[in-house]
């Protein structure tokens, strides 16, 4: 397969770029990297208070995965920096439907009276019905005042952003926070995920800038998406040091709970096959068999649970494997900490917030060295690697771990001072908002000298979707 991916949109002042520009891997100017990666003295923040519209499909007590952490840490940092933030979100049972919280405006949008599920069948379906109840609550939002411009967390929730974009006139920032076709290693098998690469073709084209969260996530946007490279800028996700502290108390309970006295190792994310949980599954006996005693506990629920109670069943593990289901905060800190080693063995990863979430509890790391991993754990330095998929490489590298507690211990205090200078969220936070300025500068600056500004599209064009694995034909497979 060759040539770009999707066709982008084209409206009635732009002309579309040749597809070759459009399918180039991106090349990153020094700039582009957060100021804690240059040291203190790099920092620059925003120049002004900036109205921001948020639009997330999930957003505390909605929390699915990394995406409404991430959405959640931004804006309350955003508003302590003193921007004025509304995130329009999901509702949940007995929450507010307007309210403010940390500084944050949240207005939620319950749920239209048809009955339509939220599984995977029916996705497309459920998407259009909560994009129908999120327009509401963003105009109801932009009722109280205006916005300097709107920011869009992952295509579930485009159809409000390009509508909100549209109704208001003002520019819009995109995040892409994994790609479909990524989740499925290249390939979009079905009806299903071929529209839903189609809806992130079409967020990241009227989008004036796409954030991404890894270098290999600019990659994979500009091959599989069309995203110029101009157009992109990298900010990895943040995490907050304090909140993964862990009680001393609850690691000793966890580690009573869990190990039985031999070693214990960890996992904790979405239950899905991208997290490739089933290697690990595979690894456990050769690690037994390394390391008498040695137990499992797999922290996080999803889709994929059943299969793998199954799988360990038919190892002969059903007692050294403990499934405990989805895990807040709180707890999950001090079931890492309690780890020797936690293990994320993804096949895809667009940046691998677990690893640091992870690194801040205090534990060893055995990574996948797929995705943003591989940008995030240094071997040998913050933690060990080995290749996506590969079961034996996995073992060696928990089996190291477990063996050489004073080198483990070594790196994990390496990772944890690496989460504190590299990925502190104020540092995420002003990064974001020097984006949202320039946006909005250029938006200005396009009024004032009496162009439009963000265009009114008016002409939407097909978006073409290639047959292959994406991936593969744009060298993006690990």
């Amino acid at each position: 397969m060759s040539g770009p991916v999707c066709e982008l949109t084209m409206t009635s002042d732009d002309k579309a770029e040749p597809a070759t520009a459009r399918t180039a891997l991106l090349t990153y100017p020094a700039d582009l990297t957060l100021p804690a990666h240059r040291g203190p003295a790099g920092r620059r923040p925003a120049r002004r208070s900036l109205r921001i519209l948020m639009l997330s499909w999930e957003y505390p007590p909605v929390v699915v995965g990394g995406l409404g952490r991430h959405v959640h840490a931004l804006a309350r940092k955003l508003a302590n920096a003193g921007h004025q933030v509304t995130v329009a979100t999901r509702h949940a049972p007995g929450a507010p439907l307007d309210e403010v919280v940390d500084g944050v405006r949240v207005v939620r949008a319950p749920a239209d009276p048809p009955a339509i599920p939220l599984e995977t069948p029916h996705l497309l379906a459920w998407t259009m019905a909560f994009n129908h109840t999120l327009t509401r609550a963003a105009l109801r939002a932009a009722g109280a005042g205006g916005f300097d411009l709107i920011h869009a967390h992952d295509w579930l929730v485009t159809h409000t952003a390009v509508t909100m974009k549209d109704h208001l006139k003002v520019p819009m920032v995109a995040t892409v926070h994994a790609t479909e076709a990524g989740r499925h290693q290249g390939w979009l098998p079905g009806d299903l995920n071929r529209a839903i690469h189609s809806v992130e073709c079409w967020l990241s084209a009227e989008a004036e800038r796409v954030l991404v969260c890894s270098r290999y996530m600019g990659r994979e946007v500009a091959a599989l998406l069309g995203v110029p490279a101009a157009k992109t800028t990298v900010i990895p996700n943040g995490v907050d040091l304090p909140r993964w502290r862990p009680d001393p108390v609850e690691v000793a309970a966890a580690r009573s709970r869990y190990a039985a006295g031999g070693p214990l190792i960890g996992f904790a994310g979405r239950l899905v096959y991208e997290k490739g949980v089933q290697h690990l599954l595979s690894a456990v006996p050769e690690l037994r068999r390394r390391h008498p005693g040695l137990r499992v506990v797999i922290a996080g629920d999803g889709p994929q649970r059943c299969e793998l109670e199954a799988t360990a069943g038919r190892l002969g593990l059903d007692h050294e494997v403990s499934f405990t289901g989805f895990v807040p905060a709180p707890g999950l800190s001090s079931t890492m900490a309690s780890t020797d080693a936690m293990v994320v063995p993804s096949i895809y990863e667009p940046f691998g917030l677990v690893a640091l979430e992870a690194a801040a509890a205090g534990a060893p790391l055995a990574v996948a060295a797929t995705g943003g991993l591989a940008e995030i754990v240094e071997p040998g330095v913050t933690g060990l690697t080995f290749r996506a998929r590969d079961t034996e490489g996995l073992a060696e590298s928990v089996s190291s771990l477990i063996s050489d507690r004073e080198s483990a211990q070594s790196m994990a205090d390496a990772a944890r001072a690496m989460v504190r200078e590299r990925y502190g969220w104020r540092d995420v936070a002003e990064a974001t908002a020097r984006v949202y300025a320039a946006v909005a500068d250029e938006a200005e600056a396009a009024r004032t000298s009496g162009t439009s500004g963000p265009a009114l599209t008016t002409e939407r064009m097909p978006i073409a979707i290639p047959e292959g694995n994406l991936l593969e034909s744009a060298g993006l497979l690990p």
